[in-house]
């Protein structure tokens, strides 16, 4: 997801899953900024294809948080959606996306190659619906990078691996650029550690979104949803 190489942390979320907090259970692939208790190799085939089976015997439990979160952008089911995934990993939140709203065409976009090639199978069968973009999202050409603009744009346990309010505060800048007016950002992700989901609150209405509020919050994982600002 967004990651320097030697940082990478998957265990929280590139769109990752978080497993250094086990009592957030609905975590992604975490090509975080940093762990420096737990080295990851993202661009590693064999220790991908290690990680995506550990994250997988989560699916029970991080399925239905997923697919709630999608139901929250409230759009037309049979809509041809351009939707982003922010921080993909192997394509899990794509996926859910896909099933909400099967016309919908979503680019993904991660830090790893390896992770963007598993996505790549995984979704084989929406391939056409599909593209997949290589960025770092500490890279400020990123945002350029994926297209846009937006009918929703999608995060899930990615963001807060940055870690730094300042490079999260300019990905939220990026992501209220890409947004169509009024068009959704939901972003579920671990706001506790990183100064509050209050904070996150201020910052993405800072970047530019408009009526941003707590969707579901457990004290630890939250879901925030936000929205482009719409023109006068």
């Amino acid at each position: 997801m967004t990651d320097t190489p030697d940082e990478h942390d998957h265990t929280h979320g590139h769109s990752h899953h978080d497993h250094d907090h086990d009592h957030d259970h609905d975590h992604k692939h975490d090509h975080g900024h940093g762990h420096v208790h737990a080295p990851h190799d993202w661009h590693s085939q064999t220790y991908v294809d290690e990680w995506i089976k550990r994250d997988e015997d989560r699916e029970d439990e991080r399925r239905p948080r997923i697919r709630q979160m999608v139901a929250m952008a409230k759009l037309p089911r049979d809509a041809s959606l351009a939707v982003l995934d922010v921080g993909a990993g192997y394509g899990f939140i794509t996926e859910e996306v896909l099933h909400a709203h099967p016309n919908a065409r979503v680019t993904l976009q991660d830090y790893s190659d390896v992770m963007l090639a598993r996505a790549h199978e995984h979704l084989a069968k929406s391939a056409g619906q599909l593209s997949f973009v290589a960025a770092d999202l500490t890279d400020p050409t990123w945002s350029e990078r994926v297209g846009g603009p937006f009918d929703l744009i999608v995060s899930a346990i990615a963001i807060h691996n940055l870690r730094a309010l300042d490079k999260i505060g300019a990905v939220y800048r990026s992501i209220a650029r890409l947004l169509k007016p009024g068009a959704p950002f939901l972003d579920y992700d671990l706001f506790a550690p990183h100064g509050g989901i209050e904070t996150h609150i201020g910052m993405m209405q800072e970047a530019g979104m408009s009526r941003v509020s707590r969707a579901w919050d457990d004290g630890h994982a939250a879901i925030i949803i936000a929205h482009g600002r719409r023109t006068l």
